[in-house]
Parts: C-alpha cells; structure tokens; sequence
C-alpha cells in the first residue's frame, strides 16, 4: 500500500512538471495569444469605472473552451471585491516582433503607476510587473499582481504548492484575521462598506498555501495550470470567505522601495495535444410545433471537420430510439471563434420525442408536439414576478421567500450623493424635504429591480406598461397568485378569483403614482444607502431592521417608544429630477388608467391625472434644456406617450402630437420605432397604415441583414450585458408587424427568438429561461438566491456574454456575473408580452 502511495504521488509531481503538450503560444491577429485549447487575453476587455471590479477584465485565460482566469492586474487587496478600486489602462501596446504585450496601469487616487508585460515563452508567458517609481509608501504590503481563478471549475479539484499536496474545497474555508476598519484602505468612494456591528472591525482573509511554485489541477488536462515565480512568494486566497462571488486568487506583493522589473512570475495553461472543441449543438429545449421551421444551429471548432450529415431519431413508447429523418448539412460559415453549420429538419411533422445525432454527439430529448409553447411564460408569471413584488410578506408554500421589505420607508438622500449602483443626487434635493428626512408614504407598491432589492424607476414605469399591453392584447385571464393589498401579503399557487395581471399593474401603480404625488415627480431610485446592505442576499425583510433612522440614538440603540433606531440602515430616494423619466412615467400613467378603470377606479383617475401634468411639466422643462439633450429625451418618451394618452382620453391634440414625431422617428431608425408604431394601428384609420408599410418593409430588410450578420438571424448584443432583451424585443416586434403586416413580415422569424432564447445560441444549448425547457433548462441564475446556486423559476438571463475580441460565454456553475445570469423585473415582464404575443401568433 505504501509503495501504491509512493507511485501515485510520484506521478502526480511527473505530470506537475511534465505538460500533456508542447504547443507554444503565440500572438494571433486578434491581439491575444493562442494555441489550440489556450486563448490567454492581455487586457482585451478593460475594467470599468463603473461597478469596478465585474471579474470580466485584465489578463483572461481561456482554457480548452472555458474562461477559467480573469483579473490579472496589479490590485490593493488579497481577494478583491466588486467596488475595490480598479486600475485604469491608459495604454496598451502589441509587439507581434516581440511576442509581446504591455500595458500601463494607474491608480489615480494615489498617483500610482505600474506597467505590466506580458511575453510568450514556450507552453506559457511571463508576466512581469516594472516600476518607474517605488510602491507609494500607503500601498506598501497592499499592492500586488493578482490573477483570479475561477472557483466553480477547480473545487473537489487538487493543488500543489511547492509540491504540498491539497485540493480546493467545494465550499469556502480557510482562516481570517481581524483588524481595526482605520486601517482599512480606502477603495470604496467613500461608502460604508461592510458590517461592523459590535466589532469595529473588518475580516482579512489569510493565504491557503505561500510558495514559489504553484499547479492547478495536475489531474486535469482541461484546467492544468503551472505558475512558477523567481522573485517572489506566491499567494493563494480564496475570495469566497469575503464575498459568494469571489474567487480563487493568486497573488504576489509589490516590493517596497525598489523601481525596474520588480515581479516575475510564469504561467504555463496545459494545452492537450489534438483537443477540438466538441460541437454544440443548438436546438430548442422546450421543443417544436410540427408545421414550425426545425433549423439546428451547430457550432463547431474552426479545427474540427464538418460532417456531411445529422439524424434525427424518434423514441417509441416502448423506448426504442429509430432513425426518423436524414439529412444534409448546410454550411453558414465563421462567426467570432467558430464556424457554424446548419441542419435541417422541418420535414418532419410527426409528434413525438426526438433527439438528434450529429457524428459520435446526440442531444437530449426534445418534443414535437402541438402544445409545446403553452406553458412557457406561466413560470414568469406565476413565481419570478410575484416574488419580487416589493412591500409584501411572499409566502410558497412551506416557503417564505421574503417577509415585509423596508417598513422603515425612504429617506431623502443628501445633495451631492453618489451612489455605488450608478445614480447620483445632484446639488438639490428637487424635493420639499431635508437631506435624511423620512418621505412618507413611498413604502407601498413596486418590484424588486432584479438580483437586488431596490425600486428602478425607470424599469418600474417599462414594467407597468409591460404588463399594460399584455392585459389589453391579449386579457390573459389566468390566476395563480392570492394578492392582499391591505395585509401586504402575497402567497403563490393560490387563485383568489382577480386576474394576475391586473393584481401587477395595480402594484406597480402604487408606488410610481406615489413617487409622482408625493415627491412631485419621479424618483431616480429607490434603494440602498450602505453597501453592506445593497448586496445583501436572502430575505429582503431583514435587509433594514424596519425602524428609520433616529440621528438622537446611539449605534443600534431602539427608542423606548420601538419606532425607530440608531442603525444607518434605511432606503434611500435619489429625487434629483429628471425630464425624460418624467414623461416615460406619463407614457405609463396613461396606459395604466385604462387597465385600472372598473377594477380600482381612484387608482386610475389619479395615474391619468399624473400623466397629464407630468407631460405637461416636463415638456416645459425640456424646453429650456439644450437642443440635443432635450430632443434625445422627447424621443420615443414623447412619443409613446402622446400615443397612450390620445388613446386613453381621445383628444386630437395628443394625436397630432404623435404624427408630429412619428414619422422622423422613423426615418431615423425604423427597427427601435417601429413597435410603437405597429401599437398604434388599431387606434387610427386605414391611411395611417397605408402610410406605415413603407417603414414595415425597410424593417424587412433589417431582418433579412440578420440573416447574413450571425447564423441565428437575431440581433445579437456585442456589450457588457448580453442581448436576450434585444432578442425578446425583436421577437415582440416580429408577432405584431405579423399581425398587421402578414404579406410583408412572415411568422416564421418569430420562431428565431424561441430558439434563441430555448437553446439555439453559442457557447451551450441551454435553455435561457429558468424551469422552462424541461429537458435542460439552465441550473443557476443571478437573483437574491444566487449564493444558493439556484434559480427563480420564470426568470429569463440575459444569456450569451460576448467577451471581446471573439469569445461568447455563459456560465452555467457559476451564478455571480450578473451580465450574463441576472433577471431583471424589466426583461422579464418584457419576456412576458412576447410569450403572450408568440402564443397568439401560433393560434
């Protein structure tokens, strides 16, 4: 047994220093450096300033398939959270002669500077870290080069440290100190960052394993990675005893006092000798009506060799798979990284449950079936958008999801506030009330934003209005939900005889009707003042403690009479106004007056009352805004709502107001107007229609540009947030244009969002809607239960992340990149005018 250990360990330290390949990288046109299975990225995506560290940015490996390594950067923490300071790069430059890549990083707030060098040799890079002046003495023991490694992909995995033996934990352990919060650094603008109850100190984790020679995963080819430094110790933390999202770190310190070539390390990524890609084959989970177009998208290593044909195979009731249709494939072409080719089946027509067979590679079971797009939006209404009403006690079952939020309420936040999720309180409050004042009266109503608890106006007022045109489309009359407005309580599963869609405008009414009458216009946000609390998971109820802040109290101290507090944990409403958000809201107010009349008739007067004199106020304002600020802002706002009110009170001035701005709206981009156009034809006559096919064939042409822009034939979003919105949008559109326009716009591209959304995409197969798509629905998601690794069910990602220059991603382990996995209040209820436009389109 002793000489099996002695061999096993043996062989272990053989693969440590003896690579499964020999492949050399070097820099590709794309300005990364690459073997096959490798793509290591120097600063290709950079951070932002804006949520800072997103784990998206700096030196990147892409190992076999799988962005495995971000962050690289010099960084001032051991396991840097989300708002740490970032790096800004001022320059980049690529060497092809040298095989080199250099980049100058600066911390402005410290007149920090570094330039780090990334250069191949052999298997691997040196990474190394040059100083023109010494680390500023505040920084000295801060400041380090980090590179992140992603946890999900290496727990249950081992690690060797100077040839120590361990292996990564499946949850997080190690060991912390505490120190004093004045000993902090400063990286945070300023915002109360942790929760120093009681302590008056901070958690600083300490290093799993010190060393100078690191391997990852000696027992996986796919994720085997070595880093060796000459120069300086290396330090492994794990970044999950700080944050859920954190991530394993490699980390060496800065010397102090000393300029040129301060670090070096090496970092040799395994690259398997012949490793291809396997294909991914997209279909649709949920699956296919008979009479649909049945196009499997399969994507395929440039290396890999295309197969003349696919099958698709049918299983019997008594389990037997059969062939039931051959036939040939059909080249697309590069896309980014990949080449895409198609297969398709629409020939077959017969219901049943298929899977289909590319080469050595079969999917998992579809069906074909008349009823298969029945139930796809029921999860989102149901579960996702219920739960995340906002100022009610959420009750499942034997679950609560989350007991009454913020019975504190809002108070009014200080001039000249930044705030950590993007919003700012300018120079004046806009308001009759004080910096800090409690603003009644704005706790009621509303939905939770996404995978946090704060009210977005702006998303709020696009909910409404969601929910608005799905009610006077469609009047879906499924109840499902028990909603009690008196005793803020929700339970689900539990009809109570009122449509659910009613029960959602009404709450979402309230609190923007609210914010109107209250503050005197709309609020920016509702949300966080600490950002302890602003990332806070779980239970929103005990996100603040309930009581509002008493300046008169000590830390934590309760008033004897119980109704209010010392703790600094209360909402706050960011009221700095704004025109355009304004009339957006009036655009709402005025389709949600016609939904409420005869169901909660004051609700209604006073949302059309609200409409009224924000559009008129906010025109006034805009006027004496710049030209190009103000015609921005009337835009589509203006126009959508001029439209809702010539419909909801029939008076000829908003109509005229609405042709006034249609038509160069249109001229000047037909695809982000013509929806709002298409919403408008029931409502006027004949000749406006007449007068509207013009721009229904010039978006027909944009339709048909999709088809050579990308092999799924839907607008694809190239940014920091992926694009299933975009897809939804153009999906809603395609059903209305449909309806309207049947002779211009053919039904059969409203089957390229299902697809998209249900699996037929890059990187994976997925299905991006949670619990829909049975078969294989994705199994993690961003939201308020994401430390969980779990889902709300209903809720659609944003789905497929493109990483510049070419790599598209969606993780399917790891919850905690909101880019791609976060739902949001707005992409779900915009999800749901397209289910219940879909659905209409199938009838």
């Amino acid at each position: 047994m002793r000489r099996l250990l002695f061999l096993s360990l043996v062989m272990l330290l053989t693969a440590a220093v003896s690579p499964v390949s020999s492949q050399n990288l070097k820099l590709n046109d794309l300005e990364y450096f690459e073997t096959q299975g490798v793509n290591l990225l120097v600063y290709s995506n950079l951070f932002t300033g804006g949520f800072n560290d997103e784990k998206n940015a700096g030196i990147e490996l892409i190992h076999h398939g799988v962005r495995t390594a971000q962050g690289g950067a010099v960084r001032l923490s051991n396991t840097p959270e989300q708002w740490d300071l970032v790096p800004a790069i001022p320059n980049r430059t690529v060497d092809p002669e040298s095989n080199t890549i250099e980049a100058v990083l600066r911390y402005e707030d410290f007149d920090f500077d570094s330039r780090v060098v990334v250069t191949a040799k052999g298997t691997g890079v040196e990474i190394s870290v040059y100083l023109d002046q010494p680390v500023p003495s505040e920084l000295e023991g801060s400041a380090g080069f980090n590179l992140e490694f992603l946890p999900s992909q290496y727990w249950g995995k081992t690690y060797l440290m100077d040839g120590r033996l361990n292996r990564f934990s499946r949850y997080v352990v190690g060991n912390t100190v505490t120190r004093p919060n004045s000993e902090k650094l400063k990286q945070y603008k300023g915002y109360i960052t942790y929760d120093d109850r009681g302590t008056g100190r901070f958690i600083d984790p300490l290093p799993l394993e010190s060393g100078r020679s690191l391997l990852l995963a000696p027992e996986d080819p796919e994720r085997m990675v070595k880093i060796t430094s000459p120069d300086a110790d290396l330090l492994l933390f794990d970044g999950r005893v700080l944050a859920q999202n954190g991530w394993y770190v490699v980390r060496s310190l800065l010397p102090a006092g000393k300029t040129g070539k301060v670090l070096s390390w090496t970092v040799e990524p395994n690259a398997i000798d012949g490793w291809i890609r396997e294909p991914n084959i997209g279909f649709s989970q949920v699956g296919y009506l008979p009479s649909q177009p049945k196009v499997a998208v399969i994507e395929l290593d440039k290396k890999d060799k295309p197969l003349a044909k696919a099958s698709l195979y049918k299983i019997d009731a008594d389990g037997k798979a059969t062939e039931a249709f051959s036939g040939n494939i059909a080249a697309w072409g590069d896309y980014y990284k990949y080449h895409y080719v198609k297969f398709d089946f629409s020939s077959v027509h017969t219901p049943g449950i298929y899977y289909i067979q590319y080469g050595d590679f079969k999917t998992n079971n579809f069906i074909i079936n008349d009823n298969v797009y029945d139930k796809i939006t029921d999860a989102t209404s149901d579960i996702w958008i219920p739960i995340h009403m906002n100022h009610m006690f959420v009750n499942e079952a034997y679950r609560v999801w989350h007991g009454e939020p913020f019975k504190d309420g809002y108070l009014q936040a200080p001039p000249n506030t930044d705030h950590f999720d993007l919003h700012r309180q300018g120079p004046t409050t806009d308001t009759e009330y004080e910096a800090l004042e409690l603003i009644p009266g704005l706790n009621i109503g509303g939905f939770f934003d996404a995978g946090d608890f704060d009210i977005e106006t702006g998303s709020n007022i696009g909910v409404v209005q969601n929910f608005v045109q799905t009610w006077e489309y469609f009047k879906p009359e499924r109840d499902q939900t028990f909603v009690d407005q008196e005793q803020r309580y929700v339970d689900l599963h539990r009809p109570d005889g009122t449509p659910d869609i009613l029960q959602f405008i009404e709450h979402g009414t309230m609190n923007l009707v609210a914010q109107a009458e209250i503050i005197g216009h709309m609020a920016q946000t509702l949300s966080n003042a600490v950002l302890d609390n602003y990332h806070h998971l779980g239970d929103a109820a005990s996100l603040t403690d309930g009581l509002p802040y008493n300046p008169n109290l000590g830390p934590y101290e309760v008033a004897p009479d119980g109704r209010s507090s010392g703790v600094k944990d209360d909402m706050w409403a960011f009221t700095s106004r704004n025109p355009g958000l304004d009339l957006r809201a009036a655009t709402m107010f005025a389709a949600a007056s016609r939904a409420l009349k005869g169901y909660n008739d004051d609700l209604s007067e006073r949302a059309l009352q609200q409409s009224k004199r924000l559009l008129k106020e906010a025109t006034e304002l805009l006027a004496d805004q710049p030209e190009d600020w103000s015609g921005r802002a009337r835009g589509s706002a203006n126009l959508g709502t001029n439209l809702q009110l010539y419909i909801s009170t029939g008076e000829q001035e908003y109509l005229d107001n609405f042709q006034e701005l249609l038509w160069p709206a249109l001229d000047d981009n037909v695809s982000r107007t013509i929806l709002t156009a298409l919403h408008a034809i029931p409502h006027l006559d004949a000749s406006y229609k007449e007068k509207l096919s013009p721009y229904v064939l010039k978006y027909k042409e944009y339709i048909d540009g999709l088809e050579k822009d990308n092999p799924y034939g839907v607008p694809i979003g190239l940014g920091n947030w992926a694009g299933a919105g975009g897809v939804v949008n153009f999906g809603t559109t395609i059903c209305f244009a449909n309806k309207y326009f049947p002779e211009i716009i053919d039904a059969s591209h409203a089957f390229k969002t299902t697809n998209w959304l249900f699996g037929c995409h890059p990187y994976h197969n997925y299905s991006l809607v949670a619990a829909v798509g049975a078969a294989r629905p994705k199994a993690v998601f961003y939201g308020n239960n994401r430390a969980d690794f779990s889902f709300i069910p209903g809720n659609v990602a944003p789905g497929i992340l493109f990483r510049q220059p070419d790599h598209f991603e969606n993780y399917d382990d790891w919850p905690f990149l909101w880019g791609q996995n976060e739902g949001t209040i707005g992409g779900n209820t915009s999800y749901l005018i397209f289910g219940s436009a879909f659905r209409n389109l199938v009838k």
